[in-house]
């Protein structure tokens, strides 16, 4: 059984868009982003649950929709995403088992292992479909964040 999640973290590309790098003919990077994952997060954020961005990635694109979605936890350019959760669950007096983690591919694995609901949208690597709690039916960028979100809302004893 799930525990209360208090705080979901989610990765960005392969995750909150489809893993796609879109140029511009100016050469300016684009990214797509899903409108109903945007609304599931405001859905968590009403519901008391900290959404937060862990990327390796550095981009104002991402900045830009994270205002968008006023989350405040934006952590970008990182390696260690298992040390920044650590300081966030110190920051907030949480847990690894109050984190949920949705993430696609193998630099995710260490923390989706600790966390204390794990998931990865349906076209996330196999290595990682295999080792979550769940696996959405929709693919990163499509949908999958919020399908996470409302099953994590579905749940009576989670929020």
């Amino acid at each position: 059984m799930m525990n209360k999640v208090k705080l979901f973290a989610m990765d960005v590309d392969g995750v909150l868009t489809d893993g796609g790098m879109y140029y511009s003919e100016k050469g300016e990077v684009m990214k797509k982003f899903d409108t109903r994952d945007g609304m599931g997060i405001e859905l968590l954020r009403k519901s008391g649950i900290i959404p937060v961005i862990i990327t390796k990635e550095k981009s104002k694109i991402v900045l830009k929709r994270a205002e968008k979605l006023e989350i405040e936890e934006v952590h970008m350019g990182i390696q260690d995403k298992v040390g920044v959760v650590k300081k966030l669950i110190k920051k907030y007096n949480l847990g690894f088992n109050d984190v949920a983690y949705i993430g696609d591919d193998i630099n995710d694995l260490e923390l989706l292992k600790k966390v204390g609901f794990s998931s990865a949208p349906n076209d996330a690597v196999e290595k990682v479909k295999r080792s979550v709690d769940y696996v959405s039916t929709r693919r990163g960028g499509n949908g999958a964040v919020r399908e996470v979100i409302d099953f994590i809302l579905s749940k009576s004893d989670v929020v």
